[in-house]
C-alpha cells in the first residue's frame, strides 16, 4: 500500500539539511536545555540563589528525568519526528520557566520536567535524523548530529560567560536562553516538515535476529552507565570547581565553553576514528582518557588542571556517546529506538548518581564542597577505568567497509 514512505529520495532535505537539522536538535535538547544549567549554576550561587548542595538536588533532579524519558520515550506513540518537535518545543518552555523566582523544589520540578523533554529528543532525533540519513545513503553526516550536543554546550556556555561578565543575573540568563532555543529550533521544524514520515521503527540495517551473548550486552549497559556516573562529575561541578580556583566570571565561565567546543570538534573526528578501528576500542580509548578528565581536578585544583579536565572529558564524551550508541543500533537492527533507549536509561541511571553520591558525601565529611567533590571525581575515575579495561579487552575486529555503511 502506497505512503508517504514511498516518496522519491529527490522529495526528502539533502543530507546536509538533514545533519545540521539533527545537530540543532540535539544543540537545544542538550546543550541548553539540558546543560545551561551547568554554567548558570556558580552565577546563581554567586546571586545566592542557590548552593552547592542545592545545584546537586537540581542536577539529580534533572538526571532523574532524564532517566524517565529514555524509560517512555520508545512508548510514546508518536512517530520520532514528532516526538522530537514535542521535546524541543517542551525544552523552550522549561527553559525561560527557571527565570521565576520558585522556591528550589519547584525549580527542581522544572530540571526533572527538562530532563524528559531532554531523553525524548535525544533519542527521537537519533533515530529519525540516522534514519533518514541511512535512507538518503550519506551516513557520513552522523558524526555532525553528534557534534550538536557539543556546539549546544560551547553556545550556551559562551552566552552565559558574556552574561556574567556582564552582570546580566542567571533569571535574566534563562529567559534570553528560551528565546535562543526557540530560535535554533525553527530551522530544525522546517527540515521536519519536508521529510517523508517514516515508520516508528525504521529498519536498521544490523546483525540478524539472534544478537549478541546477555552477559556481553550486560557488560556494555553497565560500561555507559559507569560512563553516565563518571562524566556527570564534572559536567555537573566543572565551573564550579574553577570558580574555586579564580572567582571571576571571565575566567571560571571559560571551562565550560571549551568543555562545548571540545565536544563538538571530537564528533567529526570520532566518526574518521571508527572508520580506522572497532566501535568497543575507541570507546574504551575514550573511557580511559575521561577517567584521567575526571580524577586530575581532584588531586590537583589549578587552573591547568581544570583545563586539562574540560578538554579531556569535553573532548571524549561525545566519542563514547557515538560508539556506544552505533554499536547498540547495529547489534538491534530495527529495534534500535527501544535498544538506544535502554543504553540511554543506564547513562541515566550513572548520571544521577552522581550527584547524588556527591551530596551525600558533602553531608557525610561535613561542611567544605571540595572533600566531598573530590571523593566523588575519585569513585566517578575508577568506574571510567575499569570499564575502559574491560571495553579494551571486549573489542571486536576493526570495522570492515561493509559495516561502516551500517552507520
Amino acid at each position: 500500500m502506497a505512503n508517504k514512505d514511498d516518496a522519491p529520495s529527490a522529495a526528502l532535505p539533502g543530507a546536509a539539511a538533514i545533519g545540521l537539522a539533527g545537530a540543532l536538535s540535539l544543540a537545544v535538547a542538550m546543550g541548553i536545555g539540558r546543560f545551561a544549567f551547568t554554567p548558570q549554576l556558580p552565577l546563581m550561587i554567586q546571586g545566592g540563589q542557590l548552593d552547592v548542595a542545592g545545584g546537586g538536588w537540581l542536577a539529580a533532579a534533572n538526571y532523574a528525568g532524564y532517566l524517565a524519558g529514555a524509560l517512555t520515550a520508545s512508548r510514546l506513540p508518536l512517530r520520532p519526528a514528532r516526538l522530537a518537535v514535542a521535546a524541543l518545543m517542551l525544552t523552550v518552555v522549561l527553559t525561560a520557566a527557571m527565570a521565576l523566582p520558585l522556591p528550589v523544589p519547584a525549580w527542581a520540578a522544572l530540571r526533572l520536567a527538562a530532563g524528559v523533554a531532554s531523553a525524548w529528543a535525544f533519542v527521537a532525533t537519533s533515530v529519525w535524523c540516522l534514519n533518514a540519513l541511512a535512507r538518503h545513503g550519506s551516513t557520513g553526516w552522523a558524526s555532525a548530529l553528534y557534534a550538536g550536543v557539543g556546539s549546544g554546550i560551547a553556545l550556551a556556555g559562551l552566552y552565559c560567560l558574556a552574561g556574567g561578565v556582564l552582570q546580566v543575573g542567571a533569571a535574566a540568563l534563562w529567559w534570553q536562553l528560551g528565546l535562543l532555543a526557540l530560535v535554533l529550533t525553527v530551522p530544525v521544524l522546517a527540515v521536519l516538515r519536508r521529510l517523508p514520515a517514516a515508520p516508528a521503527a525504521a529498519p536498521i540495517a544490523g546483525p540478524t535476529a539472534g544478537g549478541t551473548a546477555p552477559v556481553r550486552t550486560g557488560g556494555l549497559v553497565l560500561s555507559y552507565g559507569l560512563f553516565g556516573f563518571g562524566y556527570i562529575l564534572p559536567a555537573t561541578f566543572l565551573p564550579v570547581l574553577a570558580r574555586g580556583v579564580v572567582d571571576d566570571p571571565r575566567l571560571f565561565g571559560l571551562a565550560w565553553p571549551v568543555f562545548g567546543l571540545t565536544a563538538a570538534v571530537s564528533a567529526p573526528l570520532a566518526g574518521w576514528w571508527l572508520r580506522r578501528a572497532s566501535r568497543l576500542q575507541v570507546w574504551a580509548v575514550s573511557q580511559a582518557l575521561m577517567g584521567l578528565g575526571v580524577l586530575l581536578p581532584s588531586l590537583w585544583l589549578a587552573g591547568w588542571s581544570i583545563a586539562l579536565s574540560a578538554l579531556l572529558v569535553g573532548g571524549t564524551f561525545m566519542v563514547a556517546t557515538l560508539a556506544g550508541v552505533q554499536e547498540i543500533r547495529v547489534r538491534a537492527g530495527a529495534d534500535a529506538a527501544r535498544a538506544v533507549a535502554r543504553m540511554t536509561t543506564a547513562f541515566a541511571l550513572g548520571q544521577i548518581a552522581g550527584p547524588v553520591v556527591s551530596n551525600l558525601l558533602l553531608r557525610w565529611s561535613g561542611p567544605g564542597a571540595a572533600g566531598s567533590l573530590d571523593l566523588a571525581l575519585q569513585l566517578g575515575a575508577a568506574g571510567l577505568l575499569g570499564s575502559a579495561f574491560w571495553l579494551w579487552r571486549a573489542h571486536a575486529p576493526p570495522l570492515t567497509k561493509e559495516m561502516t555503511h551500517v552507520h
